[in-house]
């Protein structure tokens, strides 16, 4: 399975990063109802931070990014597995398509955190970027208005130096 593939059903839900149940069934090539079956029978290994229900309102936030089942909707709100709970399916789900998945989706979040590291570097850089630049041209504006003033200054008519001669 293509890396593009997977990271496309990774989501953000509550600040994490997370698959939906029926995006993984799907992989494992399994009913959303047998791996939620799974997981409800080994329920002491996914605790709140391995994964969550869906509220109605993240639900239809995530509503036009999803497939939806022909019976005009899903019926239960998904699950959603962060990257720890995708890898405890696999001690879950015991088959090898599902081990074999399993691997490529935990890569996928490596790569994913690693350009989030890339990304808050480059971020950092900028920063430092624009801190430095802003002061410099800070300086700059400075000494542009230092010279408005006195060329204003310049500009100014002055008094004739000298003797009149009157006629």
């Amino acid at each position: 399975m293509e890396l593009t593939i997977i990271q496309n059903k990774i989501y953000e839900i509550r600040g994490r990063k997370v698959m939906l149940d029926f995006d993984l069934a799907e992989m494992y090539e399994v009913p959303t109802k047998v791996l939620n079956q799974s997981v409800k029978r080994n329920n002491e290994r996914f605790p709140l931070d391995f994964m969550f229900t869906l509220t109605n309102e993240e639900f239809s936030n995530l509503r036009s990014q999803i497939v939806t089942s022909s019976w005009g909707g899903i019926r239960y709100l998904p699950n959603a597995f962060t990257e720890h709970g995708v890898a405890m399916l696999a001690s879950v789900l015991k088959s090898k398509k599902a081990i074999e998945v399993n691997l490529q989706i935990i890569r996928a979040f490596i790569v994913l955190r690693q350009y989030a590291l890339g990304y808050a570097e480059l971020n950092q850089k900028l920063e430092h970027f624009m801190r430095d630049t802003n002061t410099q041209f800070n300086d700059v504006y400075q000494v542009l208005t230092e010279l408005v003033e006195q060329k204003k200054e310049l500009d100014k008519p002055r008094k004739p130096v000298g003797f009149i001669v009157s006629k």
